[in-house]
C-alpha cells in the first residue's frame, strides 16, 4: 500500500487567526511540495470536533501535527489515541515580535504537546521554525524518507543464505528478532540449496547472465573459463531465487563453501545483485544487509560494503575494504569493475578495483549490544578519488570528525567489523528511523 502521511494543525480560535491562516496555507504548501499525497484539511482544527471529524478516515504512516496556535494536550492526546504512527511535532516561529499582542503561541502548545507524547511513552521527532526555512524543510524531508523505509521495512524479504563462519555470529539474526524490532519477514535457506541449483543449469540456460556480466565486469576473458561460467550459473541461481521469493535484501555465507563445495566464489554475485537493487552481503552478515537496503534505499545508489582495514592520521581517512564484491557502478571510471582472484583463494572471478569519488558519504552500520538491544552507528564524511588499496575492493573515506578518535572509539565500544558506506549524506535520515524504530544512535 502507498505511503500516507497526514497534516494535522491544531490550534484554538482565540489567538491570531490571520497570522495562522497564513502559516497554515505555507505549511501545506511545503508538506505537498515534499510528498503532493500528504493528507491535509480544508481548514485549520481549531476545535475538537473539527480534528476529529478530519482524523475519522485516516489510516496515517506519519503524522504531522502542528501547533498552528497555543492547543492544549487534550488535542495531541485524542491523536495518540486513534494512531500509532511516528509523529513529527512541528513548532511555529512567532511572526511577529513587537511589543503587542502573541500571535500564535505555537510554542507553549508544543509543551504541552511534547508533554503528552512523553507520558504516553511515543518517540517523536521534533522541529522549530517557519515553513519558508530551508532547516525546516530539510528535517522534514529526513522525517518523510525515514518514515517511508519504516513502511518498507515491514514489507521486506530478507533472505539468509547458509550460517556465519565460526567467530563472524555477530552477523546472524533471529527471525523473531528481525520482525519484533524491524517489522521485516527473514527467510533462511542453506548455500547448498543454491550451489545445488547453479550446478543444475546448462550453458544455454546461462547465456543472458554471462552477458550481462562481461558487460558489468572487464577483464572476465582472463579468468579460466570453468570459473566464469560457473559464476554466470550461481548468478542465475540467485537471480532466481531473488525474484520468486520477492526479496529486497540478503546476506550470503561466502567462505569456505563456494570454494571447497563449488570451486567458484560468489563475490562476483553479490556485487551485481547490489546494483541491481538487492542489498547483499557477505559472510552472512544479516545485520548489514539491513544497514545495506536502508542505506540504499535513502540514497538511490548502490552501497558499499567492507570492513575497516586503514587509517591515514595525515590525511584523516579510514579505508575500507573486503576481498571484492563491491557493486559495479562504484568503480573509479578510469578501470571500471576489473575481474580478478579471490587474494586468499587463487580463484575467480572476484571484483577488483577502488571506488570513485563521492562528495558526501555516510557510515552505517545497525549493531547489537551486550544486552542484545539494537543500535545504530553513523559517521560521515567524503570518498575520496583513490586507486585500489589492496587486493579486491576498496573506498578511502575522509571522515568529518578526527579519523583516529572514530576508530579509538569504535573498537572500544565493541562495534561489529562489518559497516555499510552510503553514497550520501543520510544522517538526519538515519536518526529519525532510529528513533522510530526504538534503536539508540551512536554518532562518530
Amino acid at each position: 500500500m502507498s505511503f500516507r502521511a497526514v497534516y494535522i494543525p491544531i490550534g484554538v480560535p482565540t489567538f491570531h487567526l490571520e497570522s495562522a491562516q497564513k502559516e497554515f496555507e505555507k505549511s501545506i504548501a511545503l508538506l505537498k511540495s515534499i510528498d503532493e499525497t500528504t493528507s491535509v484539511p480544508d481548514e485549520m482544527l481549531l476545535s475538537a470536533d473539527k480534528l476529529n471529524a478530519f482524523l475519522e478516515d485516516k489510516n496515517p504512516d506519519l503524522l504531522i501535527v502542528q501547533n498552528v496556535t497555543f492547543a492544549n494536550s487534550a488535542y495531541i492526546s485524542e491523536v495518540l489515541r486513534r494512531f500509532n504512527a511516528p509523529v513529527l511535532l512541528w513548532t511555529l516561529r512567532e511572526p511577529v515580535i513587537d511589543g503587542g499582542r502573541l500571535r500564535l503561541n505555537s510554542l507553549t502548545g508544543a509543551y504541552s504537546a511534547a508533554n503528552a507524547l512523553k507520558f504516553f511513552n511515543r518517540p517523536f521527532e521534533y522541529i522549530f521554525g517557519s515553513p519558508d526555512e530551508e532547516r525546516v524543510k530539510s528535517k522534514i524531508s529526513a522525517v518523510y524518507s525515514a518514515a517511508k523505509i519504516r513502511k518498507e521495512l515491514k514489507s521486506l524479504n530478507i533472505l539468509q543464505i547458509g550460517h556465519t563462519p565460526q567467530g563472524f555470529g555477530f552477523g546472524r539474526a533471529l527471525d523473531s528478532e528481525v520482525m519484533t524490532v524491524f517489522g521485516s519477514n527473514l527467510l533462511s535457506i542453506e548455500a547448498r540449496e543454491l550451489i545445488d541449483n547453479a550446478k543444475s543449469f546448462s550453458d544455454d540456460e546461462i547465456k543472458e547472465y554471462l552477458s550481462d556480466a562481461t558487460e558489468r565486469i572487464n577483464g572476465l576473458d582472463d579468468i579460466d573459463e570453468k570459473n566464469v561460467l560457473d559464476f554466470a550459473r550461481l548468478y542465475k541461481a540467485y537471480s532466481d531465487y531473488v525474484k520468486t521469493n520477492n526479496i529486497g535484501a540478503l546476506s550470503s555465507r561466502c567462505w569456505p563453501d563456494f570454494f571447497v563445495s563449488f570451486g567458484t566464489p560468489v563475490c562476483s554475485v553479490l556485487g551485481i545483485l547490489n546494483d541491481l537493487g538487492v542489498a547483499s552481503a557477505c559472510e552472512a552478515d544479516t545485520y548489514g544487509a539491513l544497514s545495506m537496503f536502508i542505506a540504499q534505499k535513502l540514497t538511490n545508489k548502490s552501497v558499499f560494503f567492507g570492513d575497516p582495514v586503514s587509517m591515514d592520521e595525515n590525511e584523516n581517512t579510514l579505508t575500507f575494504w573486503h576481498c571484492g564484491m563491491a557493486p559495479c557502478s562504484l568503480a573509479r571510471e578510469d578501470t571500471g569493475a576489473c575481474a580478478g582472484l579471490h587474494c586468499n583463494r587463487k580463484i575467480g572471478p572476484t571484483l577488483e578495483f577502488g571506488c570513485k569519488s563521492e562528495e558526501k558519504v555516510t557510515v552505517l552500520r545497525i549493531g547489537k549490544k551486550p544486552d542484545g538491544s539494537f543500535r545504530m552507528f553513523i559517521s560521515s564524511g567524503e570518498a575520496l578519488d583513490k586507486p585500489k588499496q589492496f587486493f579486491g575492493t576498496s573506498i578511502v573515506v575522509k571522515t568529518k570528525n578526527n579519523a583516529f578518535d572514530i576508530l579509538n572509539s569504535s573498537v572500544t565500544s565493541g562495534w561489529e567489523p562489518h559497516f555499510a558506506v552510503a553514497m550520501g549524506d543520510i544522517e538526519e535520515e538515519l536518526k529519525a528511523l532510529s528513533n522510530m524504530l526504538g534503536i539508540e544512535v551512536e554518532e562518530y
